[in-house]
């Protein structure tokens, strides 16, 4: 064997740099939740769950409906009590698991705070959520995940319902945000067979 030039070896080195690893660009998994229920824990003021709940819930949809890796319906799937089926029917959708998901409010609050420019104060709503995933089949314990958010909105002298609106929505949706990459980061670690 003839032996190679001395630029040959930066070239060829290059070209697998260039191509990398499979595994470093592999497709990220797909998953399917479903959610069962979103609560409040029982020490968020009843009020404040009845602004916090829905908006949260409304956060969860959207997200389950726009992330990447989820798959918001399963069209003809067999029914979950049917575990080997369900779980082939995964696999031939190209799943890598289905969850049922419950959120639940462990914090709300809303704040109304004075600034020093006249006629404005300061609105901080905040929020935290634990979000638990059980395994579809099998109700399992699949993920955990905590996500927080505080939003500070500077408004006029009266807070008018859309300033509540915006501010519950934000925080809702980044506490969500919060939340999914801790649950998506569990997820792609190799998960143990049952």
């Amino acid at each position: 064997m003839l032996p190679m030039p001395s630029r040959t070896l930066p070239l060829i080195a290059l070209a697998l740099l260039a191509v990398g690893s499979p595994a470093a660009h592999a497709a990220p998994k797909k998953f399917h939740f479903e959610l069962l229920a979103v609560t409040p824990k029982p020490e968020v003021k009843p009020d404040v769950a009845r602004t916090a709940v829905p908006r949260v819930e409304g956060q969860v949809k959207k997200a389950f409906e726009s992330h990447p890796q989820l798959v918001a319906k399963l069209d003809g799937a067999p029914d979950k009590a049917q575990v080997d089926a369900y779980r082939k029917f995964l696999a031939q959708k190209g799943l890598a698991g289905a969850y049922l998901v419950t959120v639940e409010v462990t914090e709300a609050s809303e704040e109304v705070d004075p600034m020093d420019k006249p006629n404005t104060q300061r609105l901080v709503v905040s929020i935290a959520v634990h979000v638990l995933g059980e395994t579809i089949p099998g109700r399992t314990m699949g993920f955990t995940g905590d996500g927080r958010a505080t939003i500070k909105q500077e408004v006029g002298k009266k807070v008018r319902p859309r300033d509540r609106e915006v501010a519950w929505d934000q925080a809702a949706e980044v506490a969500i945000a919060d939340a999914m990459k801790t649950v998506f980061k569990q997820l792609e670690k190799p998960q143990k067979q049952q």
